[in-house]
């Protein structure tokens, strides 16, 4: 067996963690021969849609433990990783390599190009940088030990889409965390329990005359909530063409993930229009609203602040679509406050977050190190990126945990070899 043999380093995955961590193996060992394999046309597809094209790269947060609670799932297990390469270590990175990003007011982080490539090209010129090579159009199909060997200094038989067979020191497994993914599959025949994947991040689908005509509009501060599963969020919510969608939703959507698939997306949403207001204060400012303002339509007082049309259409939905404020009753004043701050809504169905995939379940968490991402239970074989049983809200979550496991497992995949 020849050095160069001995020292070889397989990515499964061309996206954001298997970029990643291919760079940092190759730049922490430049003595190790990389070769990344992404199974589609396009690599760094991810990447390239995130954030409407503009890539939101991380999410400013200096406090770590606060920023480990936006993961539904792997935020004790990712607290750690952060730590040693999180948000702050990541800005450098990218700096390092002459990207410059900024900070939006909601916390999430761009290149202040405000486009994708900007981060798609310096990934590329990194692993070009760094000597890694990397094949589109063949995936890795299947893996085995060779001659059934489970020793960490023995290596692993890959088998790439082509037919083609590969021997391999270790193995990174980073190929997303889809129903269909073959890093799943890979996993699991080397003996990995799999967390069933379903869908995290998407908006629901809502046909209601409230909502009809009203594509586009937005509230900036809203209350969404599913009461009978305990599941409560604050956010922008945006009115589309389907129903409701946004980041309130959104956050919604990943804390439930599990509960409403259980349930095929179909369950009653509370809105709170008016923000975190509660039904008793939703109440006395609209109280107030009558007492100051007895002659003028309700229709037109709007005290809340929102938007005219969907103002309109809580009135209407109230039976005050031509009432003054004279003339709103004890009873019509709860109705009202009940449309503006508690509006039922039944969800049927859901739609993806524009073109974005994400994902809950994968390779199960507590069969993994992550302090090196390597498996406990197959040597030589690492993990990183959504493949894991991990998940963060909207927001630049996602990405930063494909950095933060990329970058961990490249590091010691170089260490592994350099040290075998």
């Amino acid at each position: 067996m020849t050095s160069k043999e001995r020292r070889l380093v397989v990515i499964a995955g061309g996206g954001a963690a298997g970029y990643f961590a291919a760079i940092a193996c190759a730049e922490a060992d430049p003595s190790a021969e990389v070769l990344l394999f992404e199974a589609s046309a396009h690599d760094l597809s991810k990447v390239r849609v995130s954030g409407g094209g503009r890539c939101n790269v991380t999410h400013a947060c200096a406090d770590l433990a606060d920023f480990a609670r936006h993961y539904p799932r792997g935020s004790r297990e990712l607290l750690g990783p952060l730590h040693r390469f999180g948000p702050r270590e990541t800005i450098a990175w990218f700096a390092s390599r002459g990207v410059e990003l900024k900070t939006e007011d909601d916390g999430r982080i761009f290149p202040v190009t405000d486009d994708s490539a900007t981060i798609v090209d310096c990934l590329h010129r990194s692993a070009e940088g760094a000597g890694v090579r990397r094949r589109l159009r063949c995936g890795v199909a299947f893996v085995s030990r060779i001659n059934g060997a489970v020793r960490p200094q023995e290596r692993l038989r890959v088998i790439l889409q082509t037919g083609e067979t590969i021997a391999a020191d270790c193995l990174l497994v980073a190929t997303g965390g889809t129903k269909g993914s073959a890093g799943l599959s890979i996993a699991q025949g080397l003996g990995h329990g799999i967390s069933p994947p379903v869908p995290s991040l998407f908006s629901f689908h809502v046909d209601d005359p409230r909502l009809a005509g009203l594509e586009g509009l937005s509230v900036q501060v809203a209350g969404a909530s599913v009461a009978d599963l305990r599941l409560s969020e604050l956010g922008p919510i945006l009115v589309t063409h389907t129903g409701v969608s946004g980041p309130g939703i959104l956050r919604l959507s990943a804390w439930g993930a599990r509960e409403l698939n259980a349930r095929n997306y179909e369950f009653t949403l509370a809105v709170n229009w008016a923000g975190s207001r509660t039904m008793e204060q939703t109440r006395s400012e609209l109280a107030a609203e009558r007492n100051s303002h007895a002659r003028r339509l309700v229709s037109t007082a709007n005290p809340f602040g929102l938007p005219s049309r969907l103002w309109e259409r809580i009135v209407s939905a109230s039976g005050l679509a031509r009432a003054t404020w004279a003339n709103v009753s004890r009873e019509s004043l709860r109705a009202l406050a009940a449309q503006t701050c508690a509006a039922e809504f039944q969800v049927r169905g859901k739609s993806m977050n524009k073109e974005e995939f994400v994902t809950c379940g994968g390779v199960v968490r507590s069969e993994v190190n992550f302090a090196t991402m390597e498996s406990r239970i197959s040597p030589g074989l690492y993990f990183a990126g959504e493949v894991l049983d991990i998940d963060g809200v909207t927001g630049g979550f996602n990405f930063q945990n494909a950095w933060t496991t990329g970058w961990h497992a490249g590091r010691a995949m170089a260490a592994a070899i350099s040290a075998g």
